[in-house]
């Protein structure tokens, strides 16, 4: 039986590849499944799941005890993947099956996924070449919308680091008030919901210039860390924490917090979906806006400008932000979270999806943020980027009365 693994990049047309199967108008080279039936194993499999589940008030996945909405992602795609194994299909498309998974549930996925590769063939859309299933044995690529055959995944690694210019980062409009105590100080904190014991004797301190990767198994409490961390967190209030200096529920407003706060996900990019030009949106960073309501001043521009050659995009500054690749977006938000220099950088799973080139350019451009600027850097991510260079790791494991945390350096 052949499994095919087909490498994408940021410029692949992933959706109509897609409707290629469902149509049954496949290349030469993957006609073995015309005719055949199969189903997708993806993100936007499970939402439409969720939404089904929602607006008819029926279970599909979900158990008796837990819906698939207040599932971790990791147990939805473990409940979608035995869900899709039971309809017994002749193929699986898996996108990007590793994607915001811990290195545990990574290898409990490609264990279920090799025991049933004797009866169901699978079909791997890979952004990242080191995710190849072991038992791959047929190789492709996707360049936009034209597939063709590759012999081996070799041809498309890449261990040359991508760099930028000798440019140094852009410097801030005003000069940050210097911070003589530490950013963030978590004193045994401890977070449960009801009964559920989500963080034990959690004890974190970051100063400025520190470069975290903050790393766990999902359901782990990351997300939970960091709301307490961004003020969205009411659980935060009565627990030991102190926020750039500042006692957590001393008379701060959520507002005093944000705006000491450079954030972004990748979730975020949905909220920009207009038609804003790469200009405006890194313009709008400087404002705190999601659109740009004000006429810039020639300063703002200045600096914009110069992050705009900085990351190599000033030739295409007027081009609307939807119309860019994945690769050249996340650029973008990570210099928007960055434009104003805040104390506090934080970037929550930035190179999910992405390919290995792309990943590898956001990479050094944090890498040069942590170098060349006293911000501190907050990186989450399951995955060990190769050339990420943090400081020190902070780590939440498992325990029964809730996770706690391990610091240990790189």
């Amino acid at each position: 039986m052949n499994h095919w693994v087909i490498y994408i990049n940021n410029n692949s047309n992933k959706k109509d590849f897609f409707k290629l199967f469902n149509k049954g108008s496949l290349p030469k080279e993957l006609r073995e499944f015309q005719g055949k039936t199969g189903c997708i194993y993806s993100s936007f499999t499970l939402e439409k799941l969720i939404d089904e589940e929602d607006r008819h008030d029926r279970k599909i996945i979900s158990t008796q005890s837990q819906s698939l909405e207040t599932m971790s992602s990791g147990e939805q795609k473990k409940a979608l993947l035995h869900y899709l194994l039971q309809q017994k299909p002749d193929y699986i498309i898996l996108d990007n099956p590793f994607d915001n998974l811990d290195i545990g549930f990574q290898k409990e996925l490609q264990h279920i996924l090799l025991k049933n590769s004797i009866s169901i063939a699978f079909v791997q859309i890979a952004s990242r070449t080191a995710d190849t299933l072991s038992f791959m044995n047929k190789f492709g690529k996707l360049e936009g919308s034209l597939f063709s055959e590759i012999t081996s995944p070799e041809a498309l690694r890449t261990s040359t680091r991508n760099t930028f210019s000798t440019d140094r980062i852009p410097k801030p409009l005003k000069i940050p008030v210097p911070c003589n105590n530490a950013l963030v100080k978590f004193k045994d904190v401890t977070i449960n919901y009801g009964n559920r014991p989500i963080l034990k004797n959690i004890n974190w301190t970051i100063n400025p210039g520190d470069f975290w990767q903050l790393t766990g198994p999902n359901g782990s409490g990351k997300s939970t860390l960091l709301s307490m961390i961004t003020g969205d967190n009411p659980k935060a209030y009565g627990q030991d924490i102190y926020l750039f200096g500042t006692k957590k529920g001393s008379g701060e407003s959520v507002w005093d917090i944000k705006e000491k706060i450079g954030y972004y996900s990748p979730a975020m990019t949905n909220k920009f979906s207009g038609r804003h030009t790469i200009e405006y949106m890194l313009i709008s960073g400087l404002t705190d806006s999601v659109g740009l309501y004000t006429i810039p001043t020639e300063s703002q521009k200045r600096v914009v400008r110069e992050w705009l050659y900085l990351l190599d995009l000033f030739e295409e500054k007027d081009i609307h932000f939807n119309k860019l690749s994945t690769g050249k977006q996340r650029l973008v938000m990570t210099a928007r979270a960055m434009v104003k220099h805040p104390p506090l950088l934080i970037l929550d799973e930035p190179t999910a999806g992405m390919d290995d080139v792309s990943a590898t350019l956001l990479v050094e451009l944090v890498n040069k943020i942590a170098e060349e600027t006293t911000t501190a850097i907050i990186f989450v991510s399951h995955r060990k980027e190769p050339f990420l260079e943090p400081k020190d790791i902070f780590s939440l494991s498992y325990s029964n009365d809730g996770s706690k945390g391990l610091i240990s350096k790189t």
